[in-house]
């Protein structure tokens, strides 16, 4: 793998932190130095560690991760400080002869890691709170169709239950910044800022929507639900809460924290469908060590 930063990218629950540990010993092997860079919105906030998946003590000693468990919980954080964070992390280990792999399954934010996107403003102040309240009082479909109204080429990209996109959607549109996405296309750009591997790793659909349900209950036997409760009552940020499961596991509903994971990973995959370049393995049936093989020595 002669490229400068390797990044693997793939639904929740496909299996990207087991992939990435082995894929960093192979490394260590042969005298490199791997360090982790988390691509991910919501592993940024201490506090939420097990709801959003950031790798165990045991894992983050077997591998450095950088940008995760660092931001208060009650923080706002926007995709735009993410990527200002990630470049300086990334030109940081690649200054020091390390080897870079972004991990991630929120898709903006590995391209914001990867490439220099043009980012949209985050919202001001009140303005979010204004979107959150509306939709905790009518319900993201009835703000679908209110979008639907406002700007109905952008409602036509999200689902009416993709809680969080809905909320960003109003928010950009009450700010004067949600243009028709002639420039999104930049998101789909090979261009990165330097050379990069995107390997892109997938599963069987029942075989993923299988270990989704087992990630759902071991993070709710671990102590997500007692988790989330103390992050809401030490007053979660807006950007915080849209954490996946967050309000489900708030009100105590497993089943629907389920589904919502399983909805959130068929929109991953479309996510991965349109990175350019990307390298698509199979995991099904496979060992993460089988496929950091398979990686390792395939050709760059």
């Amino acid at each position: 793998m002669s490229q400068n930063v390797l990044a693997i990218f793939g639904p929740t629950g496909v299996g990207k932190t087991d992939v990435a540990l082995a894929l960093a010993d192979r490394i260590r092997d042969r005298g490199g130095r791997p360090v982790a860079v988390a691509a991910d919105a919501l592993q940024v906030y201490q506090g939420l560690e097990i709801l959003t998946g950031v790798p165990d003590p045991a894992q983050r000693a077997r591998l450095e991760h950088r940008l995760v468990s660092f931001l208060p919980i009650d923080a706002r954080f926007s995709v735009a400080e993410y990527a200002r964070l990630a470049h300086a992390a990334i030109d940081e280990l690649l200054a020091a002869g390390a080897t870079p792999i972004v991990v991630g399954g929120t898709g903006l934010y590995l391209r914001a890691a990867l490439a220099e996107l043009r980012l949209r403003p985050p919202a001001p102040e009140g303005l979010r709170e204004h979107w959150q309240a509306q939709l905790r009082a009518r319900g993201p479909q009835a703000l679908h169709a209110e979008l639907v109204l406002a700007a109905p080429w952008a409602a036509d990209t999200i689902d009416p239950r993709d809680r969080h996109r809905i909320v960003r959607a109003l928010e950009l549109h009450d700010q004067g910044a949600l243009a028709p996405p002639a420039s999104d296309s930049q998101l789909w750009t090979s261009e990165t800022r330097h050379p990069t591997r995107l390997v892109g790793l997938v599963r069987d659909r029942d075989e993923l929507y299988a270990r989704i349900e087992r990630r759902v209950e071991a993070m709710v036997e671990a102590g997500a639900v007692a988790q989330v409760r103390r992050a809401h009552a030490a007053g979660a940020s807006p950007t915080a809460r849209v954490a996946l499961g967050f309000e489900q596991l708030l009100s105590g509903d497993i089943d629907a924290m389920k589904r919502r994971t399983r909805n959130y990973a068929r929109r991953q995959l479309t996510w991965m469908r349109k990175l350019p370049d990307v390298e698509l393995v199979d995991m099904t049936g496979q060992t993460p060590e089988h496929v950091a093989a398979l990686i390792d020595s395939a050709p760059a």
